[in-house]
């Protein structure tokens, strides 16, 4: 069962709503509108979903530059007390916002949040009117645009294009000093959760932040500091249990992903503000030599990619959706996925962080290099990062893929340097976490060797990475996907080597058509192929993980485990034990209840994490 419904959990507050479902509509070809008077709506649009998905009832994958929305809110006695927040979660490509006739946002980036103060418009009037003009041109190769194809039918491995809104917009009242932000962090070497807290607003005198974190029933931490900044920083010390029994049982990890319930509170005296619920978790990860860490332990990664498209939605989907992407990939045997040119609604990072799946997540590429795509892919890298730096699930960052965007890295130093540059701030930024800064070849600057390579023989994986003499020989002298692995200056024999992208066998019964990187022809071949492949990939010593092409069929490229529609191609527990491989005693110590199938119904009878402190705390207040 779900433990928040919010969009952002990690910012949750009792009184939100979601402003999901009909909005007044108009296509825009032209871009002759200016003002929200001039629009002429001329039909109905289901939001969040993009005009070109069918579940959005508009259903048009034609080119389309400029959209409008519109809808009126009624407001409730709630949201006319202290501020009123206007979130919208994504808009694609450039969003501009009117309430009541003025304009309150404008936002550039089409994959992360911004936020408009709507108090001044609400204190005038029982009603908000309002209107966004969305913007995406879907002909601008400089846009980060990751898999959106830039013609008008999807083609080779690009699928098609999502204009406007995409994600929730919501409504929420907050006090006149509140808590705007929130991110964790995890020491496991001290045993201590970190916590920045932004404020916003006037700070006044008494003015106090509380913190409570929870395991379960269990009240671990209950600080309260005197409130002198806007930002404030925190270090929360836990009591340290000492042996690795106990220790386990505190760690989140795949197997046992054990979130620390959060209560935020800004009190004046002994009046009460604000109050945020959030959690937060004690885990590390790292490299030592050429081995992934997780708490501080050798790990081995077993990924799929996920592109995050449904058929009916596109780029857009339920939170059951999101959730049930989670589930399969657990039951399909996968500890992590790799979020392909997508950055995905916050609510699948929750699923992640709630039922235990790592994520590496990636940011969609523009196609050019020119001085406004660097501009725009930078400001909006650092918007995610801002987002989701506190999710204990995502364990690695990826700004490019496949030289996308920096296409002649092997000889312009501009398009090297870009890459080394955002390596190098992602790691000032987030120092606890590896970044991969060119996935799949060409690497200039890593924490993790990558190569993408399919290879439909595997025997021919066997020779390039079955021990770790071949696979330093195939870093070398090799080009699997006729690139070079690495352009120098990099210790290929002491970074972890992951296999990033690998198999894409498709499996296409009936009259469908599409493509794969190979092709089973029946049920049974399909299952004996996977095998045999995953069982070359688990005995290839020089690698430290791998993520298999990929989780679902995705529109023309057919090479998913399961159905566009998620339906498995065959038997899941048959294809989990080809995905786990044989178990090793290091991974155990360090994930010991991990178990595809059984983790989800044990996990749930321990105890629920996030919710039994809160009916006391509603209470207490």
């Amino acid at each position: 069962m779900p433990y928040s419904t919010h969009p952002t959990p990690l910012l949750e507050r009792e009184h939100w709503r979601d402003l999901g479902g009909s909005w007044r509509f108009a296509f825009d070809d032209a871009a002759q509108w200016s003002h929200p008077e001039e629009v002429v709506f001329d039909r109905e649009i289901v939001v969040p979903y993009p005009p070109e998905s069918p579940r959005s009832g508009i259903h048009d994958q034609d080119f389309h530059r400029v959209v409008w929305y519109g809808r009126t809110v009624v407001l409730d006695a709630h949201e006319r007390v202290g501020r009123l927040l206007l979130h919208f979660g994504a808009v694609d490509y450039r969003a501009r916002v009117w309430v009541n006739g003025e304009l309150v946002a404008e936002h550039e980036g089409g994959h992360t949040p911004f936020t408009a103060e709507v108090t001044r418009q609400a204190a005038f009037s029982p009603t908000l009117e309002v209107v966004v003009r969305a913007e995406d041109d879907p002909h601008d190769l400089t846009q980060p645009r990751g898999k959106q194809d830039w013609q008008r039918e999807p083609h080779s491995i690009w699928y098609p294009r999502t204009t406007g809104i995409w994600q929730p917009v919501w409504l929420e009242p907050v006090p006149e000093t509140y808590l705007e932000r929130l991110t964790w962090t995890s020491d496991m070497q001290r045993w201590q959760i970190g916590v920045r807290a932004v404020l916003q607003g006037e700070l006044g005198p008494d003015l106090t932040l509380r913190v409570r974190l929870w395991r379960g029933n269990e009240l671990l931490i209950d600080d309260r500091y005197a409130v002198t900044h806007l930002h404030m920083a925190r270090q929360l010390s836990l009591a340290d249990p000492g042996i690795d029994d106990f220790r386990n049982e505190l760690l989140w990890s795949p197997g046992h992903p054990q979130l620390l319930g959060a209560c935020v509170e800004l009190w004046r005296g002994e009046v009460l503000l604000d109050r945020v619920h959030s959690y937060a978790a004690l885990r590390s990860v790292g490299v030592s030599g050429n081995r992934f860490l997780l708490n501080g332990r050798p790990y081995y990664l077993r990924m799929v990619l996920d592109q995050g498209y449904w058929p009916e939605g596109l780029l857009a989907a339920t939170d059951e959706e999101l959730r049930r992407d989670v589930e399969l990939a657990r039951q399909l045997g996968f500890n992590g996925a790799r979020k392909h040119q997508k950055i995905e609604n916050p609510r699948w990072l929750y699923w992640c962080d709630v039922l235990g799946l790592l994520v590496w997540e990636e940011m969609p590429s523009p196609y050019r290099f020119t001085p406004e795509a660097v501009g725009r892919l930078t400001h909006e890298w650092l918007e995610v990062l801002e987002r989701d730096m506190s999710h204990p699930c995502i364990v690695a960052w990826v700004p490019f893929n496949e030289s996308w965007g920096v296409p002649d890295l092997p000889n312009n130093p501009a398009h090297r340097d870009y890459v080394r540059a955002l390596y190098h701030l992602t790691k000032t930024l987030d120092p606890s976490r590896p970044v991969i800064g060119n996935d799949g070849w060409e690497h200039t600057a890593t924490d993790l060797l990558t190569i993408h390579d399919y290879a439909d023989d595997p025997e021919m994986l066997r020779r390039r990475y079955g021990t770790c003499e071949a696979t330093h020989q195939t870093l070398e002298h090799q080009q699997p996907a006729d690139r070079p692995i690495t352009l120098g200056h990099l210790p290929e024999a002491g970074l972890p080597v992951i296999l990033s992208e690998f198999g894409g066998i498709a499996y296409i019964p009936g009259r469908q058509t599409g493509w794969g990187y190979s092709q089973s022809q029946s049920e049974t071949a399909f299952l004996s192929d996977y095998s045999l492949l995953l069982s070359v990939i688990h005995a290839c010593e020089g690698l430290s993980g791998f993520c298999y092409t990929q989780l679902a069929d995705t529109f023309q490229e057919k090479n998913g485990l399961l159905y566009e529609d998620r339906r498995p191609k065959a038997d899941l527990r048959t294809l989990a034990r080809s995905t786990q491989g044989p178990r090793t005693a290091r991974e155990m110590a360090v994930d010991p209840l991990s178990n595809p199938f059984g983790h989800s119904a044990r996990w749930r009878q321990r105890q629920d994490t996030l919710a039994p402190h809160r009916a006391a705390q509603e209470a207490e207040a």
